[in-house]
């Protein structure tokens, strides 16, 4: 039985076992389901939701990690304390007369939404980054995704994270979690050792506290043994390989996000050669195009999710998966 299939018996049991629809019964919830404009859908990987105890929260006005404290102060708007936008801007006229009338539905945010933003988060895990993002920057994202591949939503894909500038207005974006790409492989060794074999694990310094993970004793591991290099924006960058837990889960995402939000296509931006484009795209270019792109390909500034991230390996997983 496929995984998809399971999912579907495991809805359907649950659905049997609380007395289908019975008022007052609590509606089931499987685990794997991610928010959109107020609808769940099923991914097939591991969710924890801003709605659960163990959830990271960007609708707080407070910290996460320290609740009598509330979040530094909003810059473009020093009496506004929310990291987000409930409104996206430069929508077409239907979509904005849609979102006037009745706020963000499924249908007028297929219309809006076409980029899959992807990062990674320089923090080392998924805890790290929420207070980076949130309690520190004032920041927002849609998903974190953890070493250990857990997939965290932060908010409804209803809002406008704050993740990627020019990009927010139409797209999702994902915070991975990982140490970050570096100008030199001395520099990208730092925050791992190796096994007896020589393979590579992630570790954290003795003052690294938000070390967490969903999975106990959880042993992170880069798919690639090697150090990967690779040109981005022009800069020669080092970085270790993400995760085999985080590539299972991001297919599955990536793949439901393409089901759920068809505008986002199963694609990145590529040269005449065939190859993913390491530069940030021309405006025009990047104005048409329609798919999962780096924060590289957005801001000249920025590198990741960096050379060694694997876009075909995310893409073609993705096409089976669907």
């Amino acid at each position: 039985m496929s995984r998809r299939a399971s999912w579907l018996v495991l809805s359907i049991l649950a659905l049997v076992l609380v007395g289908g629809c019975s008022p007052g019964w609590p509606a089931m919830r499987v685990g794997d389901e991610i928010i959109v404009a107020g609808q769940m859908f099923h991914t097939g990987t591991r969710v924890v939701t801003y709605l659960e105890p163990r959830g990271y929260n960007a609708y707080r006005c407070y910290n996460h990690f320290d609740a009598s404290k509330t979040m530094p102060s909003n810059p473009a708007d020093k009496d506004n304390p929310n990291r987000y936008s409930p409104t996206r801007r430069d929508l077409a006229d239907d979509v904005k007369a849609g979102v006037d009338e009745q706020g963000w539905t499924l249908e007028n945010l297929r219309q809006q939404v076409d980029l899959f933003v992807i990062h990674y988060d320089v923090c080392g895990t998924s805890a790290q980054c929420f207070y980076v993002l949130h309690d520190a920057r004032g920041l927002s994202v849609h998903f974190m995704l953890d070493l250990d591949g857990t997939v965290y939503q932060t908010l409804d894909l209803a809002e406008r994270a704050w993740h990627a500038g020019t990009a927010n207005d139409r797209s999702v974006g994902v915070e991975i979690a990982h140490w970050g790409a570096f100008t030199s492989a001395d520099q990208a060794k730092e925050g791992y050792a190796c096994d007896k074999s020589g393979w590579p694990y992630v570790t954290f310094p003795e003052s690294f506290s938000r070390r967490e993970l969903l999975t106990p004793s959880f042993t992170a591991r880069p798919a690639r043994k090697d150090i990967i290099e690779g040109a981005i924006n022009g800069r020669v960058r080092y970085q270790y390989d993400f995760t085999n837990e985080q590539y299972a889960a991001l297919i599955k995402l990536t793949a439901t996000l393409h089901r759920v939000l068809p505008r986002i296509e199963l694609a990145v931006p590529r040269g005449p050669d065939g190859r993913v484009i390491p530069d940030v795209l021309p405006d025009e270019q990047f104005k048409t195009f329609h798919g999962l792109v780096g924060h590289w390909h957005v801001i000249k500034e920025k590198q990741d999710p960096g050379p060694a991230f694997d876009w075909d390996r995310v893409l073609t997983g993705a096409r089976w998966a669907i």
